[in-house]
């Protein structure tokens, strides 16, 4: 059989294939081409020389590697933070609104420049209308308070009511429209709750030396307190007239303010009575406010001060109006006094005994429960003790505790406290 004749590709191909000996042979591992030799002496050059380096100058070297180390590190954390903290801190709003919220906040914490601020805060929530985010949700009231926030920041309280006046004249008409609907008692609870927090800021700010608009301040307090407490017994009626249990009540209806948020109410409006020397009105509401905390905490130190330097202060015919000395004496006793008539050494006697409770008190707390308020609640107790043992005429009894007072705020590094006591003392030796 005669072989057949290759087709002219192919015996192209064939003309063109090389020799077997005419390839390149592999490099055999043991020996290397050239230029990989080449490399890996200059490797071991890099090696010697940096062996070298370090050897000639270690701390150098060392404190050079430290150096790129922590910047690397620093790179990295504030990678993470930028996720952590700011990204994450706009991820309940649309991109487009947190992108205007990001510029206002560069330019009220960064770089302050308030115009710019208010610009982008108020592009910010017309982007947000824009794309339909509820007017009313957190997200959006928080923006309008941070607005408030800033021009308080800059001392411009007048605008500062502006905004929140506004703020809760829009929250009350929701309340009024849409508060009562069936569908709305979760939210109703929690646009409530904003407007309390924001009628105890504007009490704030009607009593700020730049306004000071004392019966302005006392009406917004006077409606956030009756607000608080008509809520809570609203929602006492209802756990029991429907068998509902504290969580029950709070998938119904919303969890509603805490104990700690109801009493700075209640303390914000005593403090405004006391400003007005009305302590017979702030009296009632100290002790109110100090039923909300638990028997050892420091703050309910400092409330048990200030009820006992409000009791002090009555007269005893504004006192009677009230029934002051019953109201202050029901936690101390077992029974409640009935017909007694307040008088000036009583209402004494009360304020002392309140503050010699709150010494008390503070000598129980330990850390880390014990703070600041406690250490500096003594010595204003002290210092309270020292001035009732004055007006009562012992002179001795309040000499003494005058100089005890002035230990413990020297012992605390509370230099106001200092002062007070000395001027007191030197006043009583005078």
């Amino acid at each position: 059989m005669s072989a057949r004749p290759l087709s002219t590709p192919l015996r192209q191909a064939v003309t063109h294939l090389r020799p077997l000996h005419s390839l390149p042979r592999r490099p055999h591992p043991h020996n290397p081409p050239r230029c990989l030799r080449q490399q890996h002496r200059r490797a071991g050059t890099f090696t010697t020389n940096a062996s070298s380096l370090f050897r000639q100058n270690p701390i150098s070297v060392s404190l050079a590697l430290l150096a790129i180390l922590a910047g690397v590190g620093g790179l990295g954390y504030a990678n993470y933070l930028y996720k952590t903290y700011i990204t994450a801190a706009f991820h309940n709003y649309p991109e487009p609104v947190a992108q205007k919220l990001r510029r206002a906040l560069y330019y009220t914490n960064t770089e302050l420049n308030a115009q710019e601020a208010i610009k982008y805060y108020r592009q910010a929530l017309q982007v947000a209308q824009e794309v339909g985010m509820d007017p009313f949700s957190d997200e959006i009231i928080g923006v309008k308070v941070q607005v408030a926030k800033l021009m308080e920041e800059i001392r411009q309280m007048g605008k500062a009511v502006q905004v929140l006046e506004f703020l809760r004249k829009d929250c009350l008409d929701w309340l009024r429209q849409a508060g009562e609907q069936e569908n709305n008692r979760v939210k109703r609870t929690r646009i409530l709750a904003k407007v309390v927090g924001i009628s105890v800021k504007l009490g704030e700010l009607y009593g700020s030396p730049e306004i000071y608009q004392r019966d302005m301040a006392e009406e917004r307090l006077v409606w956030a307190v009756e607000t608080v407490l008509k809520e809570r017994q609203r929602r006492d009626n209802i756990r029991v007239t429907e068998g509902l249990s504290e969580e029950a009540l709070v998938d119904v209806e919303g969890p509603w303010m805490t104990d700690s948020e109801t009493g700075a109410a209640l303390e914000a409006l005593a403090h405004t009575y006391e400003e007005k020397d009305q302590h017979y009105l702030a009296s009632p509401l100290f002790l109110q406010a100090l039923n909300l905390y638990p028997a050892k905490d420091c703050h309910a130190v400092v409330l048990m001060n200030n009820l006992a330097s409000s009791l002090a202060q009555q007269s005893p015919r504004a006192a009677a109006a009230v029934d002051a000395y019953a109201l202050s004496t029901t936690i101390i006793s077992t029974e409640a006094p009935t017909g007694l008539v307040a008088t000036r050494e009583s209402l004494l006697h009360n304020a002392s005994t309140w503050a010699q409770k709150a010494l008390d008190v503070a000598a129980t707390i330990q850390p880390p429960t014990r703070n600041e308020e406690c250490d500096v609640g003594c010595a204003v107790a002290t210092h309270n003790l020292a001035e009732f043992a004055e007006m009562m005429g012992r002179k001795e009894d309040a000499r003494r505790k005058y100089v005890e007072a002035i230990s413990i705020a020297r012992a605390v590094g509370f230099e106001d406290g200092v002062e007070n006591s000395s001027a007191r003392l030197r006043g009583l030796a005078g």
